[in-house]
């Protein structure tokens, strides 16, 4: 990779001084619980999270940021909160169940009492022989039971040296290798066939719909059952359930026993302002030259509805605002500027960091640049649970290499010590290296996020390593100090080339 410039070498006297804030005089947690537990969830759209948006702005505030503001980015579309969820087994005994309603579902109207039916139906026609039969009704449908137990692997764990090693050792991807993408809607028959479904059980009147939550032990890893858009189309109450109730429920009406249930589910929609935003705040830059250049940092801070989103992400949230809190109370006067932003609507499709790189920077699907597109150095991303920094993902910017590597020498106490040029995808960082604007993602370890809390129940402020976030907060609180007082901006990769806008 060649090797680093002398301006690269850290400052071992700022560095130091960040370490002892970062590490001994911590806020992390205290951001993190206003942003969970104080907050609730945050939905795009909701009320909770302008409840957490609002929180940091003015906190932003009072540690002297300026510009600290909520900012528009455009049309999202209906917010949606869950403010009653109640479900049981009343029959053949009483059994109160785990479940979560579907993202933008409607709910009960009151009090709903009624008995399960199961729905087999593998076509269209096949939903001919229950009409009629489903007023009222909660259904259920045939799905596989998960796994359950799993002896050889733990739900969560740290990246081994012998796993960092072949990061480092990571080749450059051939050019037009498939990045990482997230999860794909279903093959058109079985679309088809779901989109039919959806109309007949409101023509029906179905009562509640049950369905099967990824997951076990009591863990529910929800979804959306509706769309969020202003026009989209009426569906019935779905609740996301536990596969060990989905799984007793199931095997009693499939061998012919009577099962009933009651719910009542109250959700809300807020449809008074549909548009979508993100916190923003700055540390002004200093230097005549170099002012008027960026430092970016951020992650997002929507959540899904099932828990408080502690680990997706407030806890990249509540890093990146600390990050402010210490370069702050340093005293850190950076020669370039340093802005935060928090995204909202991540969990959709990175709609918040997408819309603020088209209003800012430019748009991809045509790559006509802005001017503010050449003044930003770096873009740094924390989106992957709790876990602490271990290094940093080049994203292909092989260049950026050696002096990342300088950067991280100083950590190696701490666990941080790989630079891989390898891509990481699904976060926000992607909406920045779309435009040719240096984005980069920190390798973090795993911990139980993909096994236990992403997206689950289980999301929650007490899944948060306090001493890991603290590590990681001094980490990026470094990584920003560096490239806001470097000579020279980092290395850019070749711009890319125009990628046609999809329809959301």
């Amino acid at each position: 990779m060649g090797t680093a410039f002398a301006q690269d070498s850290p400052d071992a006297v700022m560095a130091q001084r960040i370490r002892e804030e970062g590490l001994n005089h911590s806020q992390v947690m205290d951001i993190a619980f206003h942003l969970t537990d104080a907050s609730g969830p945050r939905l795009a759209g909701s009320p909770g999270l302008k409840r957490a948006q609002d929180w940091a702005v003015n906190a932003l505030k009072t540690w002297g940021m300026v510009n600290a503001k909520r900012e528009d980015w455009g049309k999202f579309g209906k917010g949606w909160e869950v403010q009653k969820n109640y479900a049981a087994v009343t029959v053949p005994y009483y059994h109160a169940i785990i479940d979560i309603p579907k993202a933008w579902t409607p709910g009960t109207n009151g009090l709903l009492k009624g008995d399960v039916v199961y729905i087999k139906a593998d076509t269209v026609t096949d939903l001919d022989k229950y009409k009629g039969k489903l007023k009222g009704k909660i259904v259920i449908f045939d799905a596989k039971p998960p796994v359950e137990i799993n002896f050889t692997k733990p739900d969560g764990a740290r990246y081994t040296d012998a796993e960092l090693d072949a990061m480092a050792k990571a080749t450059m991807p051939p050019a037009g290798a498939p990045g990482a993408g997230g999860p794909r809607r279903p093959a058109g028959g079985a679309f088809a066939l779901r989109a039919a479904l959806s109309k007949f059980e409101v023509d029906e009147n179905v009562g509640l719909v049950l369905s099967q939550a990824r997951g076990t032990d009591g863990t529910v890893f929800t979804t959306n059952g509706a769309s969020y858009a202003d026009t989209a189309h009426a569906v019935v109450p779905e609740l996301e359930t536990s596969a060990e109730d989905y799984q007793r429920i199931l095997r009693l009406v499939k061998a012919g026993v009577k099962v009933g249930m009651e719910a009542d589910i109250k959700t809300e929609y807020f449809t008074n302002d549909l548009d979508g935003y993100d916190v923003v705040g700055e540390i002004p830059g200093t230097d005549p030259n170099l002012k008027d250049q960026l430092v970016m940092i951020g992650g997002h801070l929507d959540s899904w509805h099932g828990a408080t989103g502690g680990t997706d992400n407030a806890a990249g949230s509540a890093v990146m605002l600390e990050v402010m809190r210490i370069l702050s109370r340093v005293g850190f006067h950076p020669r370039r500027t340093i802005r935060i932003a928090l995204w909202s609507s991540e969990e959709q499709g990175l709609f918040g960091s997408r819309n603020y790189v088209k209003n800012h920077f430019a748009d991809p699907a045509t790559m006509v640049l802005k001017p503010e597109q050449a003044k930003v150095s770096a873009y740094y991303n924390l989106d992957n649970g709790t876990g602490k920094i271990r290094g940093i993902y080049l994203q292909g910017n092989a260049t950026a290499g050696p002096i990342f590597q300088e950067w991280l020498n100083p950590f190696k106490d701490l666990g941080a010590t790989t630079v891989t040029i390898s891509n990481t995808g699904g976060t926000d960082h992607q909406s920045f290296d779309a435009v040719g604007i240096p984005g980069f993602q920190f390798i973090q370890d795993p911990m139980d996020y993909g096994t236990r809390t992403h997206h689950s129940n289980q999301d929650t402020y007490d899944k948060l390593s306090e001493a890991d976030l603290k590590q990681a907060a001094t980490i990026v609180a470094t990584f920003v100090y560096n490239t806001s007082q470097r000579d020279e901006m980092i290395p850019r990769k070749e711009l890319p080339k125009p990628v046609p806008a999809r329809g959301r």
